[in-house]
């Protein structure tokens, strides 16, 4: 019993074994058949081929001589041709291709010379039988040898299976020995990029200086080569080379998705080199970057500046705000109404940079009551666009370095447009705050590195194409990232209708600018000329309504694109004449586009007159450079003014009288000073109060302490006590010292905020 349950144990363990050897069978095999299929086609070839081929010739031709020996003439002349085909068409850019080469055509020559013999004697005698069994056995093994190398080629055929291509072909006449390319592969939009890396005898640096060699070498434009480092690896880089420039054509103006979308929703304002979007997002990163603009004229500033205008004007909590003493309407006249504040008077632009500071002290202290570091949509305060054109004929450095520096924080986002940022129209500080960038076309290529950071135009980054290439840029900063700040873009081209359209339909949905804001203005801010709409100006609705339903007519949505042909940029003023038209391509009609009725007609802004502008007339032919030119000399003669020692006299009759006055005398007369009988303070303080505020009714802010002399006089007071008065009312916040014994009012004592 116990042998026959032992001997049944027994046959179990061997069944189990048998079991388990025959799965151990099973898996090598098919793992050794899986590693032999990839070698069997060569062998197949060879059994199969010759034979197949050799039959069929010997049966057409192989029965009659002359048949034959045409036959064979025939394939041996196509043999020849076709051998030459394949030596011409093998690439030989590396040890392991001339190999290939040399094997594809030995191949080729020995099958077609087989099939020429085999037309007479057949396939199957002797010794074409022998011929193809050893000839056909030996090539088919040459080609598993090959297949074996392949995963040893090492460098060679590493570059051959990853397309080093014309790049390869370049290394010796580009200096480009020491620099491997790898992976080179098309993105199928104009663009070629490889990943490059470096002998440890070389830098990313040096290739970068081959950059445009590369270009002439290539016969692309010298921005078309650029060659960026591996911030992790100093031997490793990337090369990326623009062969074909898809934006030629322009580039279309992208609809905002919505209207009262918020600051933190990204700038659609272009499109880059391979068809990506060219994006701002300057409020929701940690960091706000204030921005420098440069380029020559007609690059294509103004136009990259309507595109922005346009989709700030259409969000909500967001205001903007433009200086530009040089064009002015000729730039934004057409979509104004967007624009909360726009400045053309220097005199007006001074004002405004004076008062910008106290502006952004109160955001400051309302952020921290509110418990918020920096500026955010859950803030009460509106975000801020300050635009300044040509900053150096605006403001001196230092107010424009206080404002760079202390506004990111308080959601003031600045922005300086200028053509060349050299040290005498921007100091060094100023540009070291504008952390961001874009770089339109420059003449010389050392002046991009006044706007671009170095490790751009080391890379090759440098818009050195003057005015030839109109919206063209490279950009950096304001939440773009760092990998497309080498990347070549285009701005939208627009079409002056429907930004004007797009404007006027989305006020219901602008919002006033924040109530601390515009207090710590001052009436500079109240009493400004140039002012836009928002949802609280009457009438906006029906407006907006109306504009809306003119852009569904010419077919144009929120988040479509619409483009414009490039002289559509060509001045038109009123944007909407009567009768003119303008069709955008992106309209399917071709019907005649006419003007929403409540944008028909717009007529220019009233200008208030104002006491400190006596010259009107004479400054409306006066330049802009002209204008600055007259704010200087009137700056330079207030300093001096101020450094002339005061009065001895300041309460005589005789103290209000100027030099060209005329003064009728009388020797035998006798002269007496009367002095004011002496008010109480209250009343002494109204009366020189009263004066300030007929300044700001009549739109006078700037005065210098000898003109409340009068008024002092009037409440019987002397010198010193208007003197504490200015103090009060400094520290007050109702006026502000500018110096060299200037003032300027911000809010009448009268009527504070």
């Amino acid at each position: 019993m116990a042998r026959a349950k032992t001997a049944a144990q027994s046959a179990g363990v061997g069944s189990e074994l048998a079991a388990v050897a025959g799965t151990v069978g099973k898996s090598i095999g098919g793992y050794v058949l899986a590693k032999s299929l990839p070698y069997t086609p060569p062998w197949i070839a060879a059994a199969a081929l010759p034979p197949a081929a050799g039959a069929a010739v010997n049966a057409l031709w192989g029965d009659q001589a002359m048949s034959a020996g045409l036959a064979s003439a025939g394939i041996a002349l196509g043999g020849a041709a076709l051998s030459a085909v394949t030596w011409k068409t093998s690439g030989a850019t590396t040890k392991f291709r001339r190999f290939r080469r040399a094997q594809a055509t030995a191949t080729v020559a020995a099958g077609m010379g087989w099939l020429t013999c085999a037309v007479s004697a057949g396939p199957f005698g002797r010794p074409m039988l022998d011929l193809w069994l050893m000839g056909g056995a030996l090539l088919a093994a040459s080609w598993n040898a090959r297949q074996l190398m392949a995963h040893g080629a090492g460098a060679d055929l590493e570059e051959e299976t990853n397309g080093g291509g014309t790049l390869a072909k370049l290394t010796s006449a580009i200096g480009w020995e020491k620099v491997t390319v790898k992976d080179a592969k098309g993105t199928g939009k104009g663009t070629v990029k490889a990943a490059i890396e470096v002998a440890p005898s070389s830098t990313i640096a040096a290739v970068q200086s081959t950059a445009a060699t590369v270009a002439a070498a290539l016969q692309v434009p010298p921005s078309g080569v650029i060659i960026t480092p591996d911030p992790e690896d100093a031997s490793r880089g990337t090369v990326s080379i623009r062969v074909a420039d898809l934006l030629k054509g322009g580039v279309a103006f992208f609809v905002p998705d919505a209207f009262g979308l918020l600051p933190t929703h990204p700038i659609p304002v272009g499109t880059y080199a391979d068809g990506e979007f060219w994006l701002l997002d300057p409020f929701t990163p940690a960091v706000l970057q204030h921005l420098l603009v440069m380029g020559v004229t007609g690059v294509g500033k103004s136009e990259f500046a309507r595109t922005v205008f346009v989709h700030l004007a259409t969000r909500a909590k967001l205001a903007l705000h433009v200086i530009d003493l040089a064009k002015g309407y000729q730039t934004v006249g057409h979509i104004r109404d967007g624009i909360d504040w726009l400045i053309q008077d220097p005199k007006e632009a001074k004002r405004y940079v004076k008062a910008l500071p106290a502006a952004i002290k109160a955001r400051g202290d309302v952020l921290a009551s509110e418990g918020l570091d920096r500026w955010s949509p859950t803030s009460s305060l509106s975000a801020v666009v300050v635009w300044i054109e040509e900053a150096a004929d605006v403001a001196d450095f230092d107010q424009l370095q206080e404002i760079a520096r202390k506004a990111r924080s308080v959601g003031i986002w600045l922005i300086v447009s200028l053509q060349r940022a050299t040290w005498t129209n921007i100091s060094t500080d100023i540009r070291a705050n504008l952390q961001a960038s874009a770089c339109f076309g420059v003449d010389d290529a050392g002046d991009a590195g006044f706007c671009l950071p170095d490790r751009v135009t080391a890379a090759g980054a440098v818009p050195d194409w003057g005015s030839d290439r109109p919206g063209y840029a490279f950009a950096t900063g304001m939440g773009i990232p760092q990998e497309r700040w080498t990347t070549e873009a285009r701005s939208s081209l627009t079409d002056r209708s429907v930004l004007a359209a797009l404007v006027a339909a989305s006020a219901p949905y602008r919002d006033p600018l924040d109530q601390t804001t515009a207090t710590a203005l001052g009436q500079s801010y109240a009493q400004r000329t140039g002012r836009g709409t928002n949802k609280t100006t009457p009438g906006v609705r029906e407006s907006a309504a109306a504009a809306l339903a003119w852009l569904h007519s010419v077919g144009v949505e929120l988040g479509s694109a619409v483009t414009a042909s490039p002289d559509s940029d060509a001045p038109a003023f009123p944007p909407f004449p009567a009768g003119a038209s303008a069709t955008p391509s992106a309209t399917p009609s071709a019907a005649p586009r006419t003007a929403p009725p409540a944008l028909a007609a717009i007529p220019a802004p009233a200008t208030a007159p104002s006491a400190y502008d006596t010259d009107e007339d004479e400054d409306e032919y006066m330049s802009a450079a002209e204008q600055a030119a007259e704010t200087e000399i009137q700056d330079a003669y207030d300093e001096v003014l101020g450094a002339i020692p005061a009065d001895p006299e300041p309460d005589a009759d005789y103290a209000h009288l100027q030099l060209d006055d005329v003064v009728e005398s009388d020797d035998d007369s006798d002269m007496e000073f009367e002095q004011q009988e002496r008010m109480g303070t209250e009343q002494a303080r109204h009366t020189l109060y009263a004066e300030l505020d007929g300044w700001v009714q009549a739109g006078r802010l700037e005065f210098e302490p000898a003109d409340l002399i009068p008024a002092t006089v009037a409440a019987g007071r002397k010198r010193p006590w208007m003197q504490g008065e200015l103090r009060r009312l400094v520290d007050a916040g109702l006026v502000q010292r500018d110096g060299h014994g200037s003032y300027t009012i911000l809010h009448s004592p009268l009527q504070p905020a």
